[in-house]
């Protein structure tokens, strides 16, 4: 049985009036949309309702969904300890998600030949990193009560399965939907699910958090994404973007579609507003027939590879030589030097390749998110070309922030190759430039070092904090500063 109906709702403590204390008048519209979307959950009658919160437990790479038989939580961090609720747990629908999660997802699960997963367009792993491990707080969070206060107040004959969100990329948490679905599916379970999420935190100037111009922006598009249910358009959202808009429930949206994904859904948007200068929408999605043109991921995969064999044919010579290295050494388990390139396309490279020697670094992205970044600040081999199949490796397989790239990644990853210029000591910050030098922090036997023009780095000082984390660096511990230059290939 498909899932029922999807909800996408914010979770402002303001809104109750426990909490606001006469405030919750001024968004009063937002109040009559949520009693509508709790009178359309009470039609529907579901044994079960499905929270994805962005204030449960989240992990970096990890989906955590609530385990046990119940919870309980209020709102006493906003002081109203009265309202509270005790929820009870569906265990069995949790069992079944965390079984198929264990398979690699849906599509592995249903091939009883295959229990290591079909690789999914580079985007599934072994194991889909999702389950109930690693409960930190039991008590239900407030993106998980503010739900239930209205739905509570029209329907209570449920249980609940509450799931948190994760940093992993926007494609993952679209085929943890899938993976509800799946599970929703297999039980039989008359299901709703609720994404739970604010919008944009930066609407106005007076606001707690301040003004972006991508505050307004991201709203707008958001509303008229989800307004419309073309849910397509959800994986168009840059990090960046939503970072600088300081969006809550982005991701919550794209699971509830991920959970949605096959099926025909009347979209309705309900009401969207920014009073207290926090963006609050609501957005209601009636569930119908399969629909086989709203398999959004596999559309977006298809475009995204044949976006990335385009760039790739586009790549210089230093970006495929890395590439060449690296995918050498994931499929044939070959490290590559200048003399094995005889007979192969890169048997003349350009003289500066062989002539020069400089420190180089390799970047690997997949699916906007950075999978691996090594290099050397200084020249570690004879020339360049060597330093780079060197470094390619070592950005693919040695980066101790990520899993080894395996083959079924290859043709998913964006690479580039920043070839550094000599450092060269500085002694003021005034004499950074985030768009045209990297710089290298020291604090004793501790040296870390930025790279130049990355996105979402965008002052001196965001630069020099991240070198001195990366380095272990502690705040305020005296540093010393150098800068470089780089040519970057793509």
């Amino acid at each position: 049985m498909p899932i029922l109906g999807a909800f996408m709702v914010p979770h402002p403590p303001i809104m109750l009036p426990e909490v606001g204390r006469g405030e919750e008048k001024k968004i009063s519209d937002v109040t009559e949309a949520y009693e509508k979307v709790a009178d359309t959950i009470a039609a529907l009658k579901p044994e079960t309702v499905i929270i994805s919160s962005p204030h449960s437990i989240m992990y970096a790479d990890y989906f955590h969904i609530s385990p046990g038989n119940s919870a309980s939580g209020d709102m006493g961090r906003f002081n109203a300890e009265e309202v509270s609720f005790d929820a009870e747990y569906d265990e069995e629908l949790v069992d079944e998600i965390c079984r198929i999660a264990e398979k690699g997802g849906p599509e592995a699960f249903d091939d009883p030949d295959n229990g290591s997963g079909k690789g999914q367009g580079g985007l599934a792993l072994h194991e889909f990193p999702a389950g109930t491990l690693g409960e930190r707080d039991p008590s239900l969070d407030h993106g998980t009560l503010i739900p239930l206060y209205y739905i509570c107040q029209k329907y209570t004959d449920f249980k609940l399965v509450r799931i948190g969100l994760s940093g992993l990329p926007l494609a993952l948490h679209y085929q943890m939907g899938q993976i509800i679905q799946a599970a929703v599916n297999r039980t039989g379970r008359r299901v709703v699910f609720v994404a739970s999420g604010d919008l944009s935190h930066k609407m106005k100037e007076d606001g707690p958090y301040g003004f972006a111009p991508e505050g307004p922006e991201y709203d707008e598009k958001i509303m008229e994404v989800c307004g419309s249910g073309d849910f397509k358009r959800l994986f168009e959202f840059e990090d960046s973007f939503c970072e600088k808009a300081a969006e809550c429930g982005h991701r919550s949206f794209v699971m509830m579609a991920g959970a949605l994904d096959g099926l025909s859904v009347k979209a309705k948007k309900l009401v969207h507003e920014a009073t207290f200068g926090v963006g609050y929408g609501i957005c209601t999605f009636e569930v119908g027939c399969p629909d086989e043109s709203r398999h959004f991921l596999d559309e977006w995969r298809k475009e995204k590879l044949s976006e990335l064999k385009g760039k790739q044919r586009d790549e210089d010579i230093y970006v495929k030589l890395a590439r060449f290295s690296l995918e050498s050494y994931v499929s044939g388990g070959k490290t590559l030097h200048l003399k094995d390139l005889k007979g192969t396309e890169f048997e003349n490279l350009p003289d500066e390749m062989l002539s020069e020697a400089a420190g180089a670094f390799v970047s690997i992205h997949k699916n906007g998110a950075l999978r691996g970044c090594i290099g050397t600040i200084s020249p570690t081999c004879g020339c360049v070309a060597e330093e780079i199949l060197q470094n390619a490796i070592s950005a693919g397989t040695n980066d101790p922030r990520f899993p080894m790239i395996t083959t079924d990644e290859l043709p998913w990853l964006e690479m580039s190759v920043d070839v550094l210029a000599e450092p060269e000591p500085i002694s003021s910050t005034d004499m950074l430039d985030v768009k045209r030098y990297g710089v290298i922090v020291t604090s004793g036997h501790k040296r870390g070092l930025l790279l130049p023009n990355l996105d979402g780095v965008d002052s001196v000082n965001q630069q020099i904090n991240i070198a001195c984390q990366k380095a272990g660096i502690p705040a305020g511990e005296e540093i010393s500063l150098e800068r470089f230059e780089v040519v970057r290939h793509l």
